[in-house]
């Protein structure tokens, strides 16, 4: 069980406005070619985060801005934006035990708690995270790399 890539599409997508969107139209087109994904998946994604008013996406012409600072931004809300499910995917009971197995029968009721706490610990943990964060992660990577 994982969280799924759109994420880290997100994230990337909001790295590459951050960076190059003062500078440049940002447009699906564009970070298609970077993220190596379908303009449409890229589309889907940036609307789910301009509906979550953390983007502003110029309809016809294109061009997509950071509406809010990246301090301010976290990764739980980035990923809640585009995955409203992530957790549940990342921490989520099998959807067939048996009816007639004690375990089986059991085993939701035997997982809630603990699956709950989970999800609550990495809630904290993602809203901890800030895009100014994963930018400095970028930029440190950046400088390390050249």
């Amino acid at each position: 069980m994982h969280i799924s890539n759109k994420c880290s599409l997100a994230i990337h997508c909001l790295i590459f406005i951050h960076e190059y969107g003062t500078a440049n139209k940002v447009t699906s087109e564009l970070l298609s070619l970077s993220t190596g994904c379908n303009p449409v998946t890229i589309r889907n994604i940036l609307s789910a985060l301009k509906k979550d008013g953390i983007l502003d996406v110029k309809s016809g012409t294109g061009g997509a801005t950071l509406v809010m600072k990246p301090e301010n931004i976290t990764l739980y809300q980035i990923c809640m934006a585009v995955e409203p499910d992530a957790l549940d995917k990342v921490v989520g009971v099998h959807s067939a035990p048996s009816p007639f197995c004690p375990v089986g029968r059991n085993i939701c009721s035997v997982l809630d708690d603990t699956y709950e706490k989970l999800k609550e610990d990495m809630a904290v943990s993602m809203k901890a995270i800030t895009l100014d964060k994963i930018l400095a992660d970028y930029h440190n990577t950046l400088k390390n790399n050249s």
